[in-house]
This record gives C-alpha cells, structure tokens and sequence, in this order.
C-alpha cells in the first residue's frame, strides 16, 4: 500500500524513523522464537532485550516495517 498511497508511506517512514514497531505479535517464548527467525536469516535491530514484565526483540519485515515480538514475564 504505501507505494501506491501515499499517506501510507509517510505513515511507514514516520514510524521507522522513530523506531516504532509497525506491529507487535505476542509469543510464549521470546528466546526460541528469536533462534527459529535467526535461523531463517531475519536480522534483528534489537535483539533479546528485558525491559519490566515483558521481553522484546524487533526485526526489519523487509517491507520497511519494524515488527515487534514480545514475551509477558
């Protein structure tokens, strides 16, 4: 979509800028799902982080969306 409307793209290079996930996906084991995606050669902004009750790690989509997954501790 943000190729052929442009609102959108400015709404995708504004959040990547910033460094805001596009999206966050809940997982059950943040470390396993981490090596899984690595194995697949997904690379990784931020890897394994703790941060409170959660943790977090964020990839690049190759769309140029930041995508988000997290683990509730």
């Amino acid at each position: 979509a943000p190729l052929h409307f442009e609102p959108c793209r400015v709404f995708q290079d504004a959040l990547r800028e910033a460094g805001f996930p596009y999206t966050q996906f809940d997982v059950d084991d943040l470390d396993a799902e981490y090596d899984r995606l690595t194995k697949l050669d997904v690379e990784f902004s931020i890897k394994p982080t703790t941060m409170g009750t959660v943790k977090f790690a964020v990839f690049n989509d190759t769309c140029g969306n930041n995508m988000q997954i997290v683990e509730h501790l």
